[in-house]
Formats: C-alpha cells, sequence, structure tokens
C-alpha cells in the first residue's frame, strides 16, 4: 500500500485538522469531535447537517459554507459516523430554526443518524431528515434497504442549502430536498479498486480489460463485470440507465453532473461528459448546468458517475444561486 499518510488509525483526525487549519474562512473542527461546521453561523436560519464515512472528499465536509451546509460528520472511512457525534453536530449548529439531516441510504448511516435525531429533539430541537436513494443501479442490498445514496446528494446540499439560505422554514426546506430526491437518479462505474488505509489492500480486484457497472461507491458490487468499453460507450450505457427510469422527457430541463471517484483524470470525464450531453441533446433534453470534476469520491477508485436532476423554475433557481464553500464555489 502506497498513501501518504502518518497512521492508518488517525488519518480522518489529521485529515479534519489540516482542512480546518487551510480553510478557516469557511470551516472550523468542533472540538473533540470529528465534525466541521460552518465558521460564520447565520442566526434564524434552517441548519443542515450532513455526513456519513470518510473517503469520498470532497464530500461531506467540503460543502461546509454559504448556500450549502452547516455541518458535516465525519466517519471512519466507509463506515457510519457514531449518534454522538452527529448529535454533537446537530447541537452546534441549531439557531432556533431546527435542523434538516441530509442523510445517504445505507444501513448504518440512517440508524445512527436516526438515533441522533431523538436524542436532539429530547433536548427540544426541532429535527426533520432526508434520506438520498439516487443510484439505480441497486435495489436492496446488503449496505441498503431500497436504492444507494451516491453523488446525487451533492445536489440536494446545493439545493436545500439555497432555500434554507434564503430563510424558508424546516418544513419548506425539508419539502425541497425531497423534490430534489424525487427527481434525481445516478448510476456508476469502476475500472480500478481503491485502498481502504486501515486495511492495506484493494477492496476488489478487476482484470486489466475489465470494468464493474453500477458499482458503489464503498466498492460494493454492482450489477455486472464486463470488457472495458471507450468513453462513448460507458457514458451511452449509464445513461440508458437512468433514462430507463421514464421520469426524463423531452423538452425537460435538467443539471448534470459527471462526478470521478478520485484517481479518474479530468481528461477522461470530460470526454464521458461531451457523450452525455451528445445523448441528452439527441433526446430532446436541454442542459441547465453541467458539473464535471470529484464531487463524491470513493479514495483513489478509477471511474466515474453520472447524475441527472430533472429542473422546476424553484429547483433551477436553486441550483444557479450562490454558494460559496471549500469545494463548490458559485456565482
Amino acid at each position: 500500500m502506497k498513501k501518504i499518510i502518518n497512521d492508518p488509525e488517525s488519518v480522518v483526525e489529521e485529515m479534519l485538522h489540516g482542512m480546518a487549519v487551510s480553510q478557516p474562512q469557511y470551516v472550523t473542527k468542533l472540538e473533540g469531535f470529528n465534525v466541521m461546521v460552518r465558521t460564520t453561523q447565520k442566526k434564524g436560519k434552517v441548519a443542515l447537517v450532513s455526513g456519513g464515512g470518510s473517503g469520498h472528499e470532497p464530500s461531506h465536509g467540503g460543502y461546509v459554507g454559504k448556500g450549502m451546509l452547516d455541518a458535516a460528520v465525519a466517519g471512519a472511512v466507509f463506515t457510519s459516523p457514531t449518534p454522538d457525534q452527529i448529535y454533537e453536530a446537530i447541537k452546534a449548529v441549531d439557531t432556533g430554526a431546527g435542523v434538516l439531516l441530509i442523510i445517504k441510504n445505507y444501513t448504518g448511516d440512517v440508524m445512527n443518524f436516526e438515533m441522533a435525531a431523538e436524542m436532539a429533539e429530547a433536548d427540544g430541537i426541532t429535527v426533520e431528515k432526508v434520506v438520498t436513494q439516487d443510484d439505480v443501479a441497486v435495489e436492496n442490498s446488503t449496505w441498503t434497504t431500497g436504492r444507494r445514496g451516491i453523488a446525487g446528494t451533492v445536489l440536494v446540499h446545493k439545493i436545500a442549502g439555497a432555500k434554507a439560505e434564503m430563510g424558508a422554514s424546516l418544513t419548506e426546506v425539508k419539502q425541497t430536498a425531497e423534490n430534489v430526491i424525487a427527481n434525481e437518479r445516478s448510476m456508476g462505474m469502476a475500472i480500478l479498486p481503491c485502498t481502504v488505509p486501515a486495511a492495506g489492500k484493494p477492496s476488489f480486484i478487476l482484470a486489466d480489460d475489465e470494468m464493474e457497472i453500477g458499482m458503489g461507491i464503498h466498492g460494493e458490487p454492482g450489477t455486472h463485470r464486463e470488457k472495458i468499453q471507450t468513453a462513448d460507450g460507458i457514458a451511452q450505457q449509464l445513461v440508458d440507465k437512468i433514462l430507463a427510469e421514464g421520469i426524463y422527457h423531452s423538452g425537460d430541463e435538467v443539471a448534470v453532473m459527471v462526478n470521478g471517484l478520485g484517481a479518474t483524470p479530468l481528461m477522461e470525464l470530460y470526454i464521458v461528459s461531451g457523450k452525455v450531453q451528445a445523448i441528452l441533446q439527441e433526446k430532446g433534453i436541454q442542459m441547465v448546468k453541467t458539473y464535471v470534476g470529484n464531487y463524491m469520491t470513493s479514495l483513489e477508485m478509477a471511474g466515474c458517475s453520472v447524475t441527472l436532476l430533472k429542473l422546476d423554475a424553484e429547483l433551477k433557481n436553486l441550483l444557479l444561486a450562490p454558494a460559496d464553500t471549500p469545494a463548490f464555489v458559485q456565482y
């Protein structure tokens, strides 16, 4: 295993420390906890809290800031944060307007965030939650009941965060987040594995000429393995699976995210994005905004995912609203 680390057991704490001292204008590490909070809190605003296992950077700490999250909780690599850590995050950012938890649909995440919500509610804090489940690859698995939450979660952060920043109520922010979740779909693939520092070996093995379609962001199995295709072939397969959901039609406006899993060069992501644009254009689907880059990774896994979000007038305005965070700046 080759990694630029000190001790496999302390990677999360050292990462968060480095982030806090490097980006103090955005984030502060909550003392004693693996929680990043917004440096400048906005009083009276609904607070957004998300998080999950580490290894998906810049998710989720990179999205703490104006127009997105108020706190992000970091578990061990690919492991849900504990309820006490989430509870401390909720307490740290509640300013009286309530807290919305944005949870990726993994069994441990859902259970621990729900336990933390119950703890906070016992303290008199109003807490609501939404669960992202945008991955069309797998329905139910050893990791989830229902579909997995993957890169589309970032668009929930963006749009719900903009709604909260505008002063909406907790009920309104939750409704907006649920609207995003209902209208977004993602599909991913991988060509090379990642190595969890504590494990010291690759999480799975692919032959040199193989790829896996539908691979999860923790290395969970996808739908199948096949011979590696061209970028155009990969894009076609991912988009075809998303369009088969039947919620995107000619004349619709969409946001597109072509997300790298950590080790895929931007060169390759842009090639995939070019084909995605061509496919959608042929279908008469109008692209309002396209994001290309590493938004929700899997350590150094090589691969990508594609996310589509169908936009109505409100979602479009909120998507295009300003945001200013360590990993997401939009004017």
